[in-house]
């Protein structure tokens, strides 16, 4: 897992300078390299990683590049989501947001950027794997991530709604990039994909349920973000629809439906050891939980 982490990492650092190499802008270049280096948790790649190595990684060019193609989006949507127009947040990962360091129209511009960032990264590794006819599966796997109307974009739009079915927001907008992660990791090991969408889903949603817990009582010094947002902003939460015992509890169940339907595979234990070490990270420190 160490040395595939390592090169979803340098892909991540290959797009990003063949993205902001000369001649452009210098405060476009500054603001690519400012939102995705240095990185959060990798959650995302690290599951697509995952998963690819539990099915053997035969294409592991295209393994990394759907895993560094999905953090450059979640990169992408980070950058966007903390504008003024959404969260109008001012920090991120304990620093300035983008918008903050840079102007608010350099970082829609990055974040704009980001994602065809993505894409390209995608596009450029088709000549230099041996089953080219995967890279299409992948590429609309991650596709569907994001876009309408059940990917990352949706999600947000949500929140322009005057009624949302709590589930169906988390799931569209963190969960679409969870099932993005795990489906293309299959896909790109040559797998069918559709049966690792349960796990996307579930850890996804439990991702956001985690989220939601933290925005409600984490401590803003340790996170690295502003706290209160759900309830300044209106905004649906697990928290807000469940209380704090209820939320954890769906964090529970969320984690062990994931670790359930991990689909038969020759690295499963391994992969189940894997989310379940990332999955405990997701409850906030002084937050009891049965895992704890």
């Amino acid at each position: 897992m160490g040395k595939a982490q390592l090169d979803c990492e340098h892909t991540l650092a290959m797009a990003v300078r063949e993205a902001s190499t000369e001649p452009c802008p210098p405060l476009l270049a500054r603001a690519l390299d400012y939102a995705v280096f240095p990185g959060g948790a990798r959650v995302r790649p690290r599951l697509s990683l995952a998963v690819a190595l539990a099915n053997g990684n035969s294409e592991p060019r295209l393994a990394a590049a759907a895993a560094s193609a999905i953090e450059l989006l979640h990169c992408a949507s980070l950058v966007h989501d903390d504008l003024p127009c959404f969260d109008d947040a001012i920090e991120r990962r304990g620093k300035p947001s983008v918008h903050a360091a840079f102007g608010e129209r350099i970082a829609v511009l990055a974040g704009d950027a980001l994602i065809v960032a993505a894409f390209q990264q995608l596009s450029a590794v088709g000549s230099r794997i041996s089953h080219p006819v995967r890279l299409a599966a992948v590429t609309a796997i991650v596709a569907r991530g994001v876009g309408g109307p059940l990917g990352i974009c949706a999600g947000q739009a949500w929140e322009c709604e005057p009624r949302v079915d709590l589930e169906h927001y988390h799931r569209s907008k963190t969960g679409a990039l969870f099932v993005a992660a795990t489906c293309s990791g299959a896909a790109a090991a040559g797998v069918e994909p559709e049966p690792w969408q349960e796990l996307g889903d579930s850890i996804g949603e439990a991702y956001q349920v985690a989220d939601d817990i933290q925005d409600a009582v984490a401590d803003p010094e340790v996170i690295g973000k502003p706290t209160g947002i759900d309830v300044a902003l209106d905004r649906p939460s697990a928290v807000r629809e469940l209380g704090l015992d209820g939320a954890v509890k769906r964090l529970e169940r969320c984690i062990e439906k994931g670790l359930d339907s991990i689909p038969p595979c020759k690295g499963r234990d391994l992969l189940r050891e894997v989310v379940q070490q990332q999955s405990n990270r997701f409850f906030p420190q002084g937050v009891k939980h049965s895992a704890a």
